[in-house]
C-alpha cells in the first residue's frame, strides 16, 4: 500500500519521558500519515518500547505532546482506563485468559457486524480457530488471536512491540502475511518496533534508529541501510565494512573508492569478485561461510579482514582473489 502526505495520523512532539536515573526518551519528534508503515529499531534499552506505550496512552510523558487525528493523546494521570480510541497496543508479553473459548474471548470486545468480524478472522488466519479453548493453542495462534480482539475494536493505528520474538520460522512467515494483509485490506497503519533487520527493511516506509532513549537517524529504509548516521546505525541493518582510509592504500585502485575521507561503510554485497585486477585490490581468503542461498568471504586486503557476500563461486580457505566494487556508492563516515 502506498501512502499518500496529507494532514498526520499522529504527530509526536518534544516527547520526554524520566525514567528511574535518568530518561529512558529524551525529544522525540516524528509524524505519521495514514497507511504508513514506522518501524522503531535501536539496541535493549534504547526507549523503544517506552515511546511506544506513551504513544498508546499507557505511560505518562514527562514532557512534550501526543496528538492522534489532532486529539490529544491523554496519559494514565488523566484516564481512568489507560489507551486511546482508535489505537490498539500489542505487547510481546500478551496474554489470553486459560481456557476459554476463543470465539468466547473475541466476542467480549467486539464492535463489528458478523460479517465484518468474520472477514476479520480470516485475514488474521483465526477463523479455524474460534472453536477451541485457548490452551489449546500454540504460542503464534495466540498471538494472531489477541491481534484480532484488538481489531474488533476498529483501530487506525496499531502499535506492534516484537511481534515476531520467539516465534519459529512457520507462525513468523504467516504473522508477517496477517500484518501485510491487514495494511492492505483494512487500511490500518502501523509503528513497530523490531530487533530483526530483516523483518523491518521490506515492510517500512520510514525507519526510527533510537539510542539512549534518542531517535538519532530517521529516514527510508533505503536510506538507513546505506547511508547510516553512525555505525551503530550501520551494524543493526547487517553486516558491513568499515575501512580506514589511512591504512587501505591498496584500495586506491577501486573505482569510487575516496582516500580523502576518514573511513568509509561497504555493505558486503557491494563487494564482487572478479578475475581480472584492473580496478580491483587483491586478497586472500580467511574464512568461508556458507548460508544457503549465499556465503559470506572474509579476504584479507592489506592489514584488513574484508568481508563479501557472494553466491556460486568456489572458493577455498588460503586462495587469492580480486575485490571490485559494484555500481553502489560508498559511504563515507567523517567522524
Amino acid at each position: 500500500m502506498v501512502y499518500f502526505r496529507g494532514m498526520a495520523l499522529l504527530s509526536v512532539s518534544g516527547i520526554y519521558n524520566e525514567g528511574n536515573a535518568n530518561f529512558s526518551v529524551k525529544d522525540v519528534n516524528f509524524t505519521q500519515e495514514p497507511a504508513q508503515n514506522i518501524a522503531i529499531a535501536g539496541e535493549t534499552g534504547s526507549g523503544k518500547t517506552t515511546l511506544l506505550k506513551m504513544i498508546a496512552g499507557l505511560i505518562e510523558p514527562s514532557a512534550g505532546e501526543i496528538r492522534f487525528e489532532n486529539n490529544k493523546i491523554l496519559g494514565p494521570n488523566d484516564r481512568l482506563i489507560p489507551g486511546h480510541p482508535g489505537i490498539g497496543y500489542l505487547s510481546q508479553y500478551f496474554e489470553l485468559r486459560n481456557n476459554y473459548w476463543v470465539h468466547d474471548l473475541l466476542e467480549m470486545s467486539n464492535k463489528l457486524t458478523e460479517e465484518e468480524a468474520d472477514n476479520l478472522y480470516s485475514i488474521c488466519q483465526i477463523d479455524h480457530l474460534t472453536g477451541r479453548r485457548t490452551n489449546q493453542l500454540s504460542g503464534g495462534e495466540k498471538q494472531r488471536i489477541a491481534l484480532a480482539r484488538l481489531l474488533t475494536g476498529s483501530p487506525k493505528l496499531l502499535l506492534l512491540d516484537e511481534p515476531f520474538s520467539n516465534l519459529d520460522g512457520v507462525h513468523k512467515r504467516t504473522i508477517k502475511q496477517v500484518i501485510h494483509d491487514l495494511g492492505e485490506k483494512m487500511n490500518i497503519s502501523f509503528i513497530m518496533v523490531s530487533h530483526d533487520a530483516l523483518d523491518v527493511l521490506s515492510w517500512a516506509h520510514t525507519i526510527l534508529v533510537m539510542k539512549d532513549g534518542q531517535v538519532i537517524q530517521q529516514g527510508t529504509p533505503q536510506q538507513v541501510y546505506q547511508q547510516p548516521f553512525n555505525e551503530y546505525c550501520a551494524g543493526l541493518f547487517g553486516d558491513y565494512n568499515l575501512i580506514d582510509c589511512g591504512k587501505a592504500s591498496s584500495f586506491s585502485a577501486l573505482k569510487g573508492f575516496d582516500l580523502n575521507k576518514r573511513k568509509l561503510l561497504i555493505r558486503p554485497e557491494q563487494f564482487a569478485i572478479t578475475a581480472s585486477a584492473k580496478n580491483a585490490v587483491e586478497g586472500i581468503v580467511q574464512q568461508i561461510l556458507y548460508w544457503g542461498s549465499y556465503s559470506t568471504v572474509d579476504v584479507l586486503v592489506d592489514t584488513q579482514v574484508i568481508r563479501v557476500k557472494t553466491a556460486g563461486q568456489k572458493l577455498t580457505v588460503g586462495s587469492r582473489l580480486f575485490l571490485s566494487l559494484q555500481a553502489d556508492p560508498v559511504w563515507s563516515f567523517n567522524e
